[in-house]
Parts: C-alpha cells; sequence; structure tokens
C-alpha cells in the first residue's frame, strides 16, 4: 500500500541542485520532505503539493524525509532534458536523458564497440557507506594522483541528488566524476547499464579507478538472498569480463547485533561465494588477533578464501585518511570509533587499487 497526501510547504530547509529539502504541512503537523526539482519543478513556501508519505509511515527510507510527488501551483511542466533515454520507465514520472551510448552523445563514439578495461582497478562495495572511507585512501596513497570515478546502481536510491555525501567526496577532489546506470539517474554521465557504466568511466572519464556502489538505502529482509548488495558478485563478473581488476569491500562488523552481520557478513559470502562466477581481490585489514581468526576462519569455511584472493592489508590509514578529508561517515548509525572494522575493510580495498595504479605508472 502506498500513501498519498497532501500538504502546504511552510519552510525550505535547504536547497542544493536538483534537490530541496523542505517542511511541509499535513493535516496539523509539520513533516519534512524532499522535492527533486528537475521532476517536479521548483517550490516555495505557501504552495500546495501532493506527497508521498508511504516510507515516512513505515519509518524507512530517505531518513523519514517524504517525497513531493507534485506541485499542485503547477498547472503544467516541461524540463528540457536531451536525449532519448528513459530513466524510471513506465512510471508517472518517466523522463528523458542523454545517456553516453546514444548516438546524439558526443561520447557515444568512445564506447560504441568493445571496450577493454586493461586492467583498471575496480572497487565493488555493497553499501553507501563504503565509498568515502575507499576515495580517501586512495587519495592519499596515489597523492591524488588517481583520477576517480564514482558508479552509482540502481539497487537503493535512485536520485544521486540525495547523497550529501558524494557531493561533499567530488567537493573535495576525491571522486573526479559520477556515472549513474540503469535506472539510477543525476550523474555527470547516465549509463544504460554497468557495461556502458565501466567503459565509460575508462574512455570517457579516463578513470585510473572505478568505485562501483548502490546509493542511499540499501535493502535488506534477513534471507540469504533477499538482499540488495549481492550484486557485489554480478559488478566483479562484470569487471572481470571486460578485462578490468574486481577488489571487493567485505562488510566486516562487530558492533552488529544481528549475528548474520557479526564478523563477516553472510552477505558477503553469498555475494562473493553465491553470486561472484569470477575471481576478485578481497580486501582484508589487519585486525586484533581474536577479530583475525574469526574472519579469517570464516573466510576459509565459507570457501571465500579458496575461490579468491585475500588480502591482508597492514598498512592501514583510514582513520588518518577520514581525518584528513574532514569526513565522518556511518553505517546504520554507527560511526568509525564504534564500527572501526567496518572502514577499515573499504579503505583496505582503497589501498590495494593505489597500488595497482602506482604500479601501472611506476
Amino acid at each position: 500500500m502506498a500513501s498519498y497526501r497532501t500538504g502546504k510547504v511552510t519552510r525550505i530547509v535547504e536547497t542544493q541542485p536538483d534537490l530541496v529539502r523542505l517542511q511541509v504541512e499535513v493535516k496539523g503537523a509539520e513533516r519534512r520532505a524532499i522535492a527533486y526539482t528537475g521532476l517536479v519543478g521548483e517550490v516555495a513556501v505557501g504552495d500546495s503539493v501532493i506527497i508521498n508519505t508511504t516510507a515516512g509511515e513505515l519509518g524507512l527510507g530517505s531518513g523519514g524525509w517524504d517525497i513531493i510527488v507534485w506541485n499542485l501551483e503547477t498547472a503544467e511542466l516541461d524540463i528540457d532534458n536531451p536525449g532519448h533515454i528513459m530513466k524510471l520507465r513506465y512510471t508517472p514520472q518517466q523522463f528523458n536523458v542523454l545517456a553516453v551510448e546514444e548516438a546524439a552523445s558526443p561520447m557515444a563514439a568512445a564506447i560504441a564497440g568493445p571496450v577493454d578495461l586493461g586492467g583498471m582497478p575496480v572497487i565493488a562495495g555493497t553499501i553507501l557507506s563504503q565509498l568515502a572511507p575507499a576515495a580517501a585512501v586512495l587519495n592519499r596513497q596515489t597523492a591524488g594522483h588517481a583520477k576517480v570515478a564514482y558508479i552509482m546502481t540502481d539497487r537503493a536510491c535512485l536520485p544521486l541528488a540525495l547523497s550529501d555525501q558524494v557531493r561533499d567526496l567530488k567537493s573535495k577532489g576525491l571522486i573526479d566524476a559520477t556515472i549513474t546506470i540503469g535506472q539510477a539517474f543525476g550523474g555527470d554521465l547516465e549509463a544504460v547499464n554497468l557495461f556502458s557504466g565501466l567503459a565509460a568511466a575508462k574512455k570517457v572519464v579516463g578513470a585510473d579507478v572505478a568505485i562501483v556502489t548502490m546509493g542511499v538505502g540499501v535493502v535488506g529482509t534477513g534471507s540469504y538472498l533477499g538482499f540488495s548488495g549481492i550484486e557485489q558478485g554480478e559488478i566483479i563478473n562484470a569487471v572481470a569480463a571486460m578485462g578490468g581488476r574486481p577488489i571487493a569491500i567485505p562488510r566486516i562488523m562487530f558492533g552488529d547485533a544481528r549475528p548474520r552481520h557479526r564478523g563477516l557478513s553472510a552477505q558477503t559470502v553469498a555475494a562473493l561465494g553465491l553470486a561472484a562466477l569470477e575471481t576478485c581481490d578481497i580486501a582484508v585489514p589487519r585486525m586484533d588477533p581474536d577479530k583475525m581468526t574469526k574472519v579469517t576462519q570464516a573466510l576459509e569455511t565459507s570457501g571465500l578464501a579458496a575461490k579468491h584472493r585475500v588480502r591482508i592489508v597492514a598498512a592501514d590509514e583510514t582513520a588518518e585518511a577520514l581525518e584528513a578529508f574532514d569526513l565522518s561517515p556511518t553505517t546504520m548509525g554507527r560511526d568509525f570509533a564504534s564500527e572501526p572494522e567496518f572502514f577499515r575493510a573499504a579503505g583496505s580495498a582503497g589501498y590495494l587499487a593505489a597500488e595497482i595504479v602506482k604500479a601501472r605508472h611506476a
């Protein structure tokens, strides 16, 4: 069941490119809402709006923010986008973009045929909070010389504009270009699928490294297969098929109360054990002996150690890199201090990618 309400905009909280955070009054109560101006146009205080309140009423998604569906002050709306590739296809808010692959794109010729990634390292994550530590360590290890493309998949939040983290990483020079694939949208480049997104990272952006994760809002059900992060295996397969070097960030957590996520997450076992058909590097940070034993035993008993290349990274500088760039990522509400192994695993992937980049440019 989806819930829609009418309300009135009472306050503009924050205005960003393609996104406005605001407050609306619904039945006498103040609620938080988001308007994607690229879809619904501009909004102002006093406007009457239609709001999708489903996620807020369920306590799910986008931090409890409701979503503006339409501004009732707007009788008609024309948003002048180039291109003929539809995103949010066959939904009431479908719209067109200029994808890198289509003939009208000035970048189409660069990826018109098969593209070989030529050994380019590609970091495959499962949750957006892994992006900042991976990018920060990568930047520090290469002294800022590695060109980095972030590819956002469509397994979670679709509008890239919602991510304050991505915007922050770009402003600090840790990400050089963003690519949104599938039904995700709002990147510097739009691509139809992961393969063409990887091709664009290599041939259009000229990236030395690509980092691929979903956006905000990972989905999990507690079942073996029912979680959006299983796409990590699919990312590894695509990277290997295109001649790249896949590096997986394992989900390692010791502060989570859920047994399936303590130590090496069961989600990592499913993604890398079942979905990944190709071999990758698994970046594992050096931990205290008890934790290290638990993780290495899990890698052995799950078969991941035999299937993939487990790379133990002792030269950890994740905390220093995050501090240097004034980054404070959290996962499930927990910060670096309460879940260090989670963030250090992502930082370790950045370290491995940097080692490949430096070796290629030596």
